[in-house]
């Protein structure tokens, strides 16, 4: 077979599509799409198979359909997210990576939560509430995900990105699915668990699956256009004075002396000439 220029443009092409995805920052993008996939279904689709096996009327089955409202609304804390850091974590991992790990733990603990949130024996407005902690920190975790990978990736890498992206993201729903339905099967099964025991069982798996995700946030390294935002917002921050805290503090005796000197200043013409001389307070 003859080798053409063309030919060898195409082989060339095509290596160079798929190198992208070897690429370590888009792996990483990889492995946090199949973190935020993963809660997704925990509080929804696999949450209503528990429940209806454990018998929970379908008027109470139907109202978790709201479980999902913090997806719908995360724009309105994304702002927070983007602007604050987290306490300990955001000094010591960067703006980005501290929210990463904050909302990972965060799932963990959710997740955990749920598991022991038995539909069959829990009044229904505890799974809910765990069930909804599921959902808020998953929605949280994916505000800070879509800013890391947007921030991370260089302009050639946005779509490889957001490909491999979405395909780990259905990878993570696919574990708890059927990965979850099929680890309580095997629990009930195979190793004796009572179903209730199996659906714990299940759950904490799923909660130390999580564990992916805060690795790989420990790996990756913090976007350099968050840390040059931060470093910009700290230089901000010392420039204005209404963050120049703290100040030295006045004494009760000065403090009414001024307000007893205003007081009596503020009918007389000469305060102003008096005032003008004085240093500001």
């Amino acid at each position: 077979m003859t080798v053409t220029p063309d030919t060898a443009t195409a082989r060339g092409s095509f290596a160079d599509t798929l190198a992208v995805y070897c690429k370590p920052r888009v792996l990483i993008v990889l492995f946090l799409g199949f973190s935020a996939g993963l809660p997704l279904a925990l509080s929804s689709s696999t949450l209503l198979v528990w429940m209806r096996e454990a018998g929970v009327d379908l008027g109470v089955i139907g109202l978790f359909a709201l479980v999902g409202t913090p997806y719908t609304i995360k724009f309105l804390w994304a702002p927070v997210v983007d602007a604050l850091d987290v306490p300990i974590l955001s000094p010591l991992f960067g703006r980005r990576r501290g929210w990463l790990l904050f909302s990972q733990l965060l799932l963990i603990i959710s997740i955990v939560l749920l598991a022991f949130s038995d539909p069959a024996q829990s009044p229904w407005y505890i799974v809910f509430a765990a069930a909804l902690f599921v959902a808020t920190a998953s929605a949280t975790q994916d505000i800070v995900i879509d800013a890391f990978r947007i921030e991370s990736l260089s302009e050639s890498e946005q779509a490889a990105g957001m490909a491999a992206y979405v395909a780990a993201y259905r990878l993570g729903m696919l574990a708890s699915t059927a990965g979850a339905l099929f680890l309580v099967s095997g629990f009930e099964s195979g190793l004796g668990f009572a179903k209730d025991a199996s659906w714990t069982a299940g759950y904490l798996v799923m909660a130390a699956l999580v564990v992916i995700g805060i690795a790989t946030a420990l790996i990756a390294r913090e976007p350099e256009k968050s840390v040059v935002a931060a470093a910009e917002h700290t230089a901000h921050a010392r420039e204005n004075p209404l963050v120049a805290w703290p100040r030295p503090p006045m004494r009760a005796s000065a403090i009414f002396s001024r307000a007893t000197w205003r007081s009596s200043c503020s009918s007389s013409s000469c305060c102003t000439s008096s005032a003008t001389r004085s240093p500001a307070p």
